[in-house]
């Protein structure tokens, strides 16, 4: 697997869980809870804030390491 390839799928899995279509952390694999435009993972921390929309997309990914 590459660098890049490695990014789309990680890009994809983001935009899924925003647009509410994933219910799992890409991280630690728990469940997410979604808090209007927030992601939160109450395991792990990982916060990912922003909306999925087709006109624009914007993103802001927090995470910790633990």
């Amino acid at each position: 697997m590459t660098v890049r390839s490695l990014h789309r799928t990680l890009e994809q899995e983001l935009f899924a869980l925003l647009r509410g279509a994933s219910l799992e952390c890409p991280v630690c694999g728990e469940f997410v809870l979604h808090e209007g435009p927030l992601v939160r993972c109450p395991e792990c921390g990982l916060k990912a804030h922003g909306r999925f929309s087709s006109s624009q997309t914007s993103l802001e990914f927090d995470a910790q390491a633990g």
